[in-house]
């Protein structure tokens, strides 16, 4: 292995630790900002569920795995929930509504 692919193997292990870390800390600010509640409208929480939905594709990329596959991930875990009678689908038709809105996506 030459040292090109030493420096790229390294690189991409240093960013799945940031974008690891930063999930962490995306998460962490989503709690807190949850416990202090919203001040400014919904722009603070829109920002940091942005910002983990983000690192969750790209981490995702990272280790191989392409934005299809985790789009089409997601639209099963909601069908199987929706089949089990999950309380996001039961009590607000939510599952039903995301797995519209990422089959929207892919077109």
């Amino acid at each position: 292995m030459d040292s090109k692919n030493n420096i790229d193997i390294g690189k991409n292990i240093k960013m799945i630790e940031f974008l690891k870390c930063e999930l962490l800390n995306s998460t962490a600010m989503l709690f807190e900002t949850m416990i202090k509640g919203v001040r400014n409208g919904q722009e603070e929480l829109l920002e940091v569920l942005a910002n983990i939905i983000l690192v969750t594709y790209s981490l995702g990329k990272r280790i191989g795995i392409d934005y299809s596959a985790i789009d089409k991930k997601v639209q099963e875990k909601a069908k199987l929930h929706m089949l089990q009678d999950h309380h996001l689908e039961k009590w607000y038709g939510e599952l039903t509504s995301l797995n519209q809105h990422i089959k929207g996506h892919g077109k």
